[in-house]
């Protein structure tokens, strides 16, 4: 599935399902953008994609901030053109009882998961429709299938995520632009790892008796980005390992 000279934006691609994003869509010939936070974790998924072959730009941008996601796209375009590939993957998580949620975590939750990817993809959405071609990709979270106890703050910043999936999915399909989702389901992250889940325990309850690795979140991602997935949009691949079986 080539991108040969497509330029993709991975946000949050320092770590996890974003660097595991970025690598694959690297192999698939894009060049790549890393944006992230952590400015050092954005060098290295660019250092790793330059040591496999490829080639990769590292900014440490905060995704949730209009002003510096205008200066990272701006220099994205003058180091390697027009962006027509964004993975919105930059995201925060917590765990808190409703009750107990105060208003500034719930508008730092919203801002970062959900005001975040709106941002981006209004800045890069011109060059898409210069090129007649795009593909937007928006990380959600299998919590919106099911909901989360203790987590309303994040289940309905990424619930937001895809219903803005789905309006732009409609608003853009006649301009060769596909708009998906990929909500995760349980994948082993240094995220995952650094919350109070008993990781192992619980995966050798799911149905594949493992968790979830990044790569498996970035195939999907590899093939929502390709040319084979021409006619698809305003849709969902859960990758989940069966752990939601029957969900939408």
């Amino acid at each position: 599935m080539s991108l040969r000279g497509r330029v993709a934006v991975v946000t949050g691609g320092g770590s996890g399902i974003g660097r595991a994003v970025a690598q694959r869509l690297a192999r698939d010939d894009a060049a790549i953008a890393v944006w992230d936070l952590n400015g050092a974790g954005a060098t290295e998924t660019a250092r790793m994609i330059a040591a496999a072959g490829g080639k990769a730009l590292a900014l440490q941008v905060d995704a949730a901030h209009a002003a510096a996601i205008k200066g990272a796209a701006d220099q994205t375009r003058a180091a390697l053109g027009p962006i027509t590939i964004i993975v919105n993957n930059a995201g925060i998580t917590g765990s808190v009882p409703f009750l107990e949620l105060p208003e500034e975590g719930w508008d730092r939750m919203i801002a970062v998961n959900l005001k975040g990817p709106y941002l981006c993809t209004r800045e890069v959405l011109p060059d898409m429709l210069a090129a007649g071609w795009g593909r937007i990709i928006n990380i959600t979270s299998s919590s919106i299938q099911t909901g989360a106890r203790n987590m309303a703050h994040y289940v309905a910043s990424k619930g937001g995520l895809m219903g803005l999936t789905k309006a732009l999915a409609m608003e853009f399909a006649a301009k060769g632009i596909t708009v998906n989702m990929v909500p995760p389901g349980f994948i082993d992250t240094p995220m995952l790892r650094a919350s109070p889940v008993n990781v192992d325990a619980y995966a050798a309850t799911m149905p594949m008796n493992r968790p979830g690795k990044p790569e498996d979140i970035a195939g999907a991602c590899a093939y929502l980005a390709s040319e084979e997935a021409n006619y698809v949009t305003g849709q969902t691949i859960s990758v989940n390992g069966g752990r939601y079986l029957g969900s939408a």
